[in-house]
C-alpha cells in the first residue's frame, strides 16, 4: 500500500470520563442489531477506522459528534481502530467506546514517538507501557513509524466482517491525508470498504464542494464521485455504512496482499 505521513497535531486533553459512563449495565451489550452486523456465531466482527483530530476543536458539536459515533458502534457490535490518543476527539472516541463496550472493542495504534504527545501523557516519562491505560483507552499497539500505523489500521478493517469501512470525523492536515488516501486505495482496488466522512456542523462541506468541482472540471470522473459519501450524523454514518455501493469506475488492478 502507498504510504504518506500521518498526522502530527496536538491538543488540550479533554475529560476524562464519558457521558456513556454511568449507563445501566445491562443496555452496555450490543442489542440485537449490534449482534446482527457483528454477524453470526463464526464471523469476523466488522471493524471501522476512524480518522480524527488529537484536537477538540472549538465548539462542544465535534466532541458531541464523538460521543455519539461511539455510541452508534457500541449499538451496532462494531470494533474500533484509531490512531491510538487520548487526547482531543482521538480520546474522547475511545473512551467513550470503552465504556460501552469494554477494552477489547478499541485497538489504538500509535508510533512511538508520539506516545508522549497524542497520549497527553507527562513527556518526561521514559516507560511509554506506563502511558497507557487499556481499562479507559482500550487496547494499544505502539508501531516505529507512521506507515506501519496506517498500514495495520487498514489491514483490521478489510480483514474485519461485513459492515466495517473508513469514517473521518473533524480533524487537521493529518486527518484529511489518511481519508484521502483510503479514498485512492478505494479507487485503485487495494479495498473495497466503505469511506464515510461524518460532516459535524459543515466543518467538511469545502471539501465536498472540492469533490464536485473536481467532477465539474474533469479530475475526478462521475462513476468515481460516489468513493466517498457524506453523512451529517452518526447514525447516518452508519446507514452510509450498510449502504455503501463501490464505484464502476474503480480500477481492477492487481496489488500485492502486503
Amino acid at each position: 500500500m502507498a504510504n504518506k505521513v500521518a498526522e502530527l497535531s496536538q491538543g488540550p486533553e479533554v475529560r476524562t470520563s464519558s457521558p456513556w459512563t454511568d449507563m445501566p449495565e445491562d443496555q452496555k451489550q450490543p442489542g440485537t442489531a449490534g449482534k446482527a452486523a457483528a454477524g453470526a456465531k463464526g464471523e469476523k466482527r466488522p471493524v471501522v477506522c476512524v480518522f480524527c483530530g488529537a484536537s477538540a476543536g472549538n465548539t462542544p458539536a465535534h466532541l458531541e459528534g464523538a460521543r455519539r459515533l461511539a455510541f452508534i458502534l457500541h449499538n451496532h457490535g462494531i470494533s474500533l481502530v484509531y490512531g491510538g490518543g487520548t487526547v482531543g476527539l482521538m480520546g474522547e472516541l475511545a473512551r467513550s467506546l470503552v465504556a460501552l463496550s469494554g477494552p477489547d472493542a478499541v485497538h489504538g495504534i500509535i508510533p512511538a514517538a508520539l506516545v508522549k504527545y497524542e497520549q497527553g501523557s507527562d513527556p518526561n516519562q521514559s516507560d511509554i507501557k506506563k502511558l497507557i491505560d487499556e481499562e479507559i483507552y482500550g487496547r494499544t499497539t505502539v508501531v516505529k513509524d507512521m506507515h506501519t500505523r496506517k498500514h495495520m489500521m487498514a489491514k483490521e478493517v478489510i480483514e474485519g466482517g461485513p459492515g466495517g469501512g473508513f469514517v473521518a470525523l473533524s480533524g487537521g492536515y493529518g486527518t484529511l491525508e489518511e481519508l484521502m488516501e483510503v479514498t485512492t486505495w478505494n479507487q485503485l482496488g487495494i479495498h473495497n470498504k466503505p469511506v464515510v466522512v461524518f460532516n459535524v456542523e459543515g466543518y467538511y462541506d469545502g471539501l465536498m464542494l472540492w469533490v464536485k468541482g473536481a467532477v465539474e472540471k474533469g479530475f475526478i470522473s462521475d462513476k468515481n464521485q460516489g468513493i466517498l459519501v457524506e453523512a451529517k450524523t452518526a447514525e447516518e454514518v452508519y446507514q452510509r455504512l450498510l449502504d455503501y455501493k463501490n464505484s464502476e469506475g474503480r480500477f481492477k488492478l492487481e496489488w500485492d496482499s502486503q
